[in-house]
C-alpha cells in the first residue's frame, strides 16, 4: 500500500497508538505533521520520522484550541500544498463511575476526545473539499460502542466521537471525504495502565485485560496503527461512517 505522495496529520503523535501511526504512514514516504504537547517526545517523534527521509513538521498545542486546530491545519496546506488524511488520536481517560467523576475531570475528557476531534475534523473537512476529497480516521474505542463499568465519561466521549464520525461521513460523503472510527479495545500503551485510583501494578492490570479478551491477549499500537493505514488508503475508498472493532472479539460477547 502505497501512501507516498500524502500529506498526513497526526494528532496526539508523541506516543502510543498516535506515535504507531505516525510510524506506519512514515514507512509508506508520506509527508507528515505531529501534533503533540510534550516537546521532549516530539523531538524525539520527529526525528525518527525524518531518519526515514520523510519530510514532517512538529506542531505543539492544545487539540481543545479551535484557532490551534485551524492553524495547523492552515500551515499544513501552506507547507505541502494539501492534508490528504487527518488521524485523530489525542486522547486521555478519566477513570470513575458518573458520581465519582468530577466536574474537571468531565470537561477535561470532552476537550481532548471530543472537541479536539470536532475541531481538526471541521479545519481538515474544509480544506479537503477545496482538494478534491481525502480520509479522516478517528480513534475512538470500544467501549464508544458498548458500556463499560468505571468509565463513564470515557465511554460517553468516545461513544461521542462514533456518532460525530456517522454524521460527518454522510454530510461529505458526495465531496469524496471517507470518515471512519477504529475502535480499539485493550491496547498496550501507557494509558491502558493509568489514572488508576487505587494501588495497582501493571502486570495485574494488562492480566485483567487479556482475561476479558476472547483472543486472550491485547493488541499492540501497531494493529491499530495498520487498521488506521488501511482506512485512509485508496482500498477503502467506498468505506466510510464506519465504526470497526479492533478488540479481539471483546464486542463480538
Amino acid at each position: 500500500m502505497t501512501q507516498s505522495n500524502k500529506v498526513v496529520i497526526v494528532t496526539g503523535a508523541t506516543s502510543g497508538i498516535g506515535e504507531a501511526v505516525v510510524e506506519a504512514f512514515a514507512a509508506t514516504g508520506a509527508s507528515l505533521v505531529l501534533v503533540g504537547r510534550d516537546r521532549e517526545r516530539g523531538q524525539r517523534a520527529l526525528e525518527a520520522v525524518k531518519a526515514l527521509k520523510c519530510q514532517a513538521e512538529l506542531m505543539l498545542g492544545d487539540v481543545a484550541d479551535s484557532a490551534f486546530a485551524d492553524h495547523v491545519v492552515t500551515s499544513s496546506v501552506a507547507r505541502f500544498g494539501k492534508v490528504d488524511v487527518l488521524v485523530n488520536s489525542a486522547g486521555i481517560i478519566r477513570r470513575g463511575s458518573a458520581v465519582d467523576t468530577t466536574d474537571d475531570d468531565w470537561r477535561q475528557t470532552f476537550d481532548a476526545n471530543v472537541n479536539g476531534v470536532f475541531y481538526f475534523s471541521r479545519a481538515a473537512v474544509k480544506s479537503m473539499r477545496q482538494t478534491g476529497g481525502g480520509s479522516i480516521v478517528n480513534i475512538a474505542s470500544n467501549v464508544g460502542l458498548v458500556g463499560c463499568p468505571g468509565l463513564a465519561a470515557y465511554c460517553a466521549s468516545k461513544g461521542a466521537v462514533v456518532l460525530l464520525t456517522q454524521a460527518m461521513a454522510l454530510d461529505h460523503a458526495r465531496e469524496q471525504i471517507t470518515i471512519n472510527a477504529v475502535c480499539p479495545g485493550a491496547v498496550d500503551t501507557p494509558m491502558l495502565v493509568s489514572a488508576h485510583s487505587k494501588p495497582v501494578t501493571a502486570a495485574e492490570i494488562l492480566q485483567r485485560n487479556v482475561d476479558s479478551i476472547p483472543q486472550g491477549r491485547v493488541a499492540s499500537p501497531k494493529e491499530i496503527a495498520s487498521l488506521t493505514l488501511f482506512l485512509a488508503g485508496e482500498g477503502a475508498r467506498h468505506i466510510t461512517g464506519v465504526a470497526i472493532p479492533i478488540d479481539g472479539g471483546f464486542t463480538a460477547g
